[in-house]
């Protein structure tokens, strides 16, 4: 049950008890030719090898959900190199399957180690990074990285053929929140498909202890008409209206907040019962404003951080009334610090 329409969709109601949650429905580089390294903590959960179709069940083992994409942060394989510099290792691997947007609803997704988003990878300012993608997709894939890194590192011009591989190696910085995704064109339908994910760059001087979340927005045409019928975060509509994040009174939060969407200008971020510190693009430790929504193109994206000092459920949502209709719902369940989320 993919070809739904945004029109059916919405004709269908709501659930019962969500207000408007919406219904949930039902060119190979020679320098990159040694394996990876193994010890990854992002391995293919699938076990995918190319040219062999994966059946729907067997991909749902190991793939993480939405909750588990909240805090699943891949710092790599660590080695310290001659000169005292932190070296980390990455693999991504680009495949095709399908994924569950909706409750009954698939999407035939192109995938980094078989999730959408990808996995979160995580360093530090000044680290050396080497990220070994290989492409056993059906189409040429890159992976272009947001920050700063010499013009070959860049995935714009070294197209990676299907069954081939290329290096990444680069020096983190500057510190802050940025993204990476596919660059080949049509760069509107690689990102579409799903090949993108959350990259993060800590400062030298860690920001204080807080309870950390990834959230990347996206969306889904299920129906390929050039518009999106389901909205979400972390890749299933309405996820954390049916599954409310737990979180502690006077609990500090940090939210690391990408949009990753395609076919809509804009995207949105409002937070019920409060207000948060905004830091956008996390390239700054003390500037920042404080208010309770926050608006992001594609690729922009922003640190949150804030508190609840009273229990109960909290919505937070798209402030695009269509969008929060289509599954970008979630709800903070605020729990006294004697019930420990």
């Amino acid at each position: 049950m993919s070809g739904v329409s945004r029109r059916q969709f919405l004709a269908w109601g709501l659930p019962a008890g969500l207000g408007v949650t919406g219904a949930a429905v039902a060119a190979t580089d020679s320098k990159a030719t040694r394996p990876a390294p193994s010890g990854m903590i992002h391995p293919n959960p699938a076990q995918y090898s190319p040219g062999r179709p994966i059946p729907v069940e067997r991909q749902a083992a190991g793939v993480p959900d939405p909750m588990q994409i909240l805090s699943a942060f891949d710092y790599g394989k660590v080695t310290q190199l001659p000169g005292g510099q932190t070296q980390r290792e990455y693999t991504l691997t680009a495949f095709d399957r399908e994924i569950q947007v909706a409750k009954g609803v698939t999407f035939p997704a192109w995938t980094f180690n078989g999730t959408v988003p990808g996995p979160t990878i995580r360093c530090t300012e000044g680290d050396r990074l080497v990220i070994h993608f290989r492409n056993e997709g059906t189409m040429p894939h890159t992976v272009h990285l947001h920050g700063i890194h010499q013009a070959d590192m860049d995935g714009v011009f070294e197209i990676v053929p299907p069954g081939g591989s290329y290096d990444y190696e680069l020096v983190a910085e500057p510190f802050g929140l940025f993204l990476y995704h596919c660059h080949v064109m049509p760069l509107k339908k690689h990102i579409h498909k799903g090949l993108y994910g959350t990259f993060i760059v800590d400062p030298k001087t860690p920001r204080p202890p807080a309870k950390e979340l990834v959230m990347v927005m996206n969306g889904f045409d299920t129906d390929l008409d050039g518009e999106n019928e389901f909205y979400t975060v972390n890749g299933i509509a309405n996820y954390f209206a049916d599954h409310p994040i737990p979180i502690e009174v006077g609990e500090s939060v940090r939210i690391y907040l990408v949009n990753l969407l395609e076919f809509d200008l804009i995207n949105s971020f409002h937070l019920h019962g409060n207000v948060f510190k905004l830091y956008r693009t996390g390239t700054s430790l003390t500037s920042y404003e404080i208010t309770d929504t926050v608006m992001l193109c594609q690729g922009e994206r922003c640190i949150l951080e804030f508190m609840y000092n009273s229990p109960g459920k909290f919505m937070f949502h798209a402030h695009q009334s269509e969008f929060a209709e289509l599954g970008w719902m979630g709800l903070f369940d605020v729990r006294p610090h004697d019930q420990r989320a």
